[in-house]
């Protein structure tokens, strides 16, 4: 089968960029509004993209003084777009530093089920203080998240895994409804977690919600290796992607996975117009629209300095290694102020667009040459499309990127199948209980 790109729509209040909320194509009174996501979530699924995903984090990030902040949260949220759309995955971040295994289970189980087998899972560690403020604790080290989270997932896939498919007999007749011996207490005691089980939600229709990871860490590299099914980065550059994406598939060959059960999706906000000039005019105006102190206090925390007006015009200071927090975005931020010699201005201006994520401006055909030439350069399996504003950055890609990608055999023109596994072209996983039964039986 001809490999295809795999789209997904990375939906962020009014838009990515951060001026966006006063842009006059935007709405931002809509931030709260979910017929606002509804209509997000139906243009997506009008250009057949895979799934549509947002972010979240359990703290205020950025200064809601110079930015539209303060969204919904995603698994509710996505329980509403579920019931406006009939095939477009949904995928929510969740984290698990501030969240225990039976929740998130159960959570994202009735998901799949609300949605049909839609759900998807982008499995975060929570780096900032801020998130760790809110809930009394002091920030855990880098390892300690990971760690956490290997198990934390272990878990859930155990509590999805506790009822066996055909567990539901509904034998209204008989007075049967389930049989018990194909439903499991998972009995896990690890050193962050003691779970009897079994869930109290029905084995999810996808077997397990879409496994989504966005770290590119060391850390997180090998984490997606041994569990993901899909990845969320960022980087800059071809070389970059390249060299991301080689690393990536040879981590899962390593952990005895095959290098098509894991796509790579780097970000990349679009900005489009019917010309070039028109995409650059966009592009300017979004520029003219940045609050400097709002860039400078995201790019302080970023960077772990503290940055003032009086840095502006002058390059990036030196920057302290990160051993704790967000560490790859840290490096690919200093790497692109150091490559292009840029002051702290111009930094502003790169980042505004896509928090370290590429930004490209241009008319439908060089997006679509783009994003060509890295997927067929080994950089990316397809793409996590983060429009400058919305939703008119969406309904142009849409509207005028897909179809040029669709005429270069590039992109489905209909969806493969029901489920966001099926789209994702990934198996379904059975059960871990089912087997061994069954064995025995057969004996």
């Amino acid at each position: 089968m001809t490999r295809k790109l795999h789209l997904n729509a990375f939906l962020m209040g009014v838009g990515h960029h951060e001026a966006a909320w006063r842009h006059p194509r935007t709405e931002p009174a809509r931030l709260a509004d979910v017929r606002h996501y509804q209509e997000l979530a139906r243009i997506a699924e009008r250009g057949k993209l895979d799934s549509v995903f947002l972010a979240d984090g359990v703290a205020l990030h950025g200064n809601v003084r110079h930015n539209a902040l303060g969204g919904l949260e995603p698994l509710t949220l996505l329980s509403a777009l579920a019931a406006v759309t009939d095939h477009i995955g949904l995928i929510a971040t969740v984290s698990t530093t501030y969240n225990e295994p039976f929740h998130v289970a159960r959570k994202f189980a009735s998901l799949d089920h609300i949605s049909g087998g839609r759900a998807g899972w982008n499995i975060v560690t929570s780096a900032g203080e801020a998130e760790a403020r809110n809930f009394g604790i002091e920030r855990p080290a880098h390892a300690d998240r990971y760690a956490r989270a290997a198990e934390f997932l272990e878990v859930t896939r155990k509590l999805w895994d506790s009822w066996e498919d055909d567990a539901i007999v509904g034998d209204r007749v008989g007075g049967l409804y389930a049989d018990t011996g194909k439903i499991h207490a998972i009995e896990h005691a690890g050193e962050h977690f003691a779970v009897r089980g079994p869930l109290n939600t029905s084995r999810p229709p996808q077997g397990h919600p879409l496994l989504v990871q966005a770290g590119s860490s060391e850390a997180g590299k090998d984490f997606a290796a041994r569990h993901a099914e899909a990845v969320f980065t960022a980087q800059q550059t071809l070389a970059e992607g390249q060299e991301f994406y080689a690393d990536l598939k040879r981590r899962l060959v390593a952990h005895g996975r095959q290098p098509d059960e894991l796509l790579v999706l780097p970000g990349i906000s679009p900005i489009i117009g019917s010309t070039e000039r028109e995409a650059l005019l966009l592009e300017k105006e979004l520029e003219d629209l940045i609050i400097p102190a709002y860039g400078l206090a995201q790019l302080s925390t970023m960077t772990g300095i503290e940055l003032t007006e009086d840095a502006l015009d002058r390059p990036l200071p030196d920057v302290p290694v990160e051993t704790e927090g967000a560490q790859s975005r840290r490096k690919l931020v200093v790497d692109l102020a150091r490559r292009e010699d840029l002051t702290v201005r111009q930094l502003l201006g790169r980042l505004a667009g896509g928090r370290g994520h590429r930004v490209v401006a241009g008319t439908p055909e060089q997006i679509a040459d783009q994003l060509q030439e890295w997927f067929f350069s080994e950089a990316a399996d397809g793409f996590n499309i983060m429009p400058p504003i919305l939703p008119g950055g969406l309904s142009d890609f849409v509207d005028y990127v897909v179809p040029e990608l669709q005429v270069r055999g590039l992109f489905r023109y209909e969806y493969e199948g029901r489920t966001l596994r099926e789209n994702y072209g990934l198996d379904r996983p059975g059960s871990r209980y089912a087997t061994p039964r069954e064995v025995a039986v057969a004996r």
